[in-house]
């Protein structure tokens, strides 16, 4: 029986792409989806990064994981691995993007208070360099190991498969690299993001494209569907290849105060928030 709690702290380490963590966590994550039965391919690609995001590498390099059993999976869960730390929490980041937002509306009318909003948002945003310092706990390592309870409550012989995207904290490059070299994978299936599952908060689904399966799983998780969120996710990248797409989040303003910064540790995190989504996931999967 697998100790959640005890691959949950060898996932959550600092692990941006190309360091040795990284490596680290992949293997792990191979290990685990190999003892559930899986067959496991890596998917290598390179990409630009973001152009949002300072001091990054022109291309990056990076490699996804395809886990499948039997048959072509109906519905594919889906978990970004790396992770990487900001010197700027999320919260502040989007406090800054409406400030640059609302000063260039109101800067066509005039006001000079739009001038310091616009000033002190881009201040703020320039500061939005990327770095190794975060362990990402509930991003991303917290839905990972949802994944993996979810999985640990179906039949071997259910059609789902899994899919370990990389380089996730660099702009979506390897979710766009899937749906670019490997879009039949996805074509009939349903695709189940999840990304940052904190214990505190309510769970919430991002429906990228609207489906059956998507609407089952919030109903389970008790969650309100949103057509927009101010996050950028793989879901968004994985749209345009399933015949749907929803990603799940679970938190709070408490939770974007940490993501991406080093207090985003195993310790502030029990796993309930990823038990319960497990469950209710594994519901919808089991009914079919």
């Amino acid at each position: 029986m697998t100790d959640y709690g005890v691959l949950f702290r060898e996932l959550a380490i600092a692990r941006l792409v190309a360091t040795p963590n990284h490596q680290k966590v992949r293997e792990t994550l191979i290990r685990e989806l190999e003892a559930r039965g899986f067959t496991v391919e890596r998917h290598a690609f390179s990409g630009r990064p973001a152009r949002a995001l300072f001091g990054t590498p022109k291309s990056v390099s990076g490699t996804n994981l395809i886990a499948q059993r039997a048959g072509s999976p109906a519905v594919w869960l889906v978990a970004h691995y790396d992770s990487k730390g900001q010197p700027i929490s999320m919260l502040k980041r989007l406090i800054a993007f409406g400030m640059v937002v609302g000063g260039l509306a109101f800067l066509l009318v005039g006001f000079i208070p739009a001038l310091i909003a616009l000033g002190l948002g881009l201040a703020v945003l320039s500061q939005n360099r990327v770095t190794d310092n975060s362990p990402g706990a509930v991003d991303n390592a917290s839905a990972l190991i949802t994944i993996l309870m979810t999985i640990d409550q179906l039949p071997r012989d259910a059609p789902v498969g899994v899919v370990f995207p990389d380089a996730e904290e660099y702009g979506l490059v390897g979710a766009r690299a899937l749906a670019s070299d490997r879009a039949e994978l996805f074509r009939n299936a349903a695709i189940i993001n999840l990304d940052g599952i904190d214990d505190i908060g309510p769970a919430m689904v991002f429906a990228h494209r609207a489906g059956p399966v998507g609407t089952a799983v919030a109903r389970a998780l008790e969650a309100r569907r949103w057509r927009w969120l101010p996050v950028i996710v793989d879901g968004i990248a994985l749209r345009r290849a399933g015949r749907e797409c929803a990603t799940i989040l679970k938190g709070g303003v408490a939770t974007m105060m940490i993501v991406h910064t080093p207090r985003d540790i195993v310790d502030r995190v029990r796993l309930d928030g990823a038990a319960r989504v497990a469950a209710g996931l594994a519901r919808v999967l089991r009914a079919g």
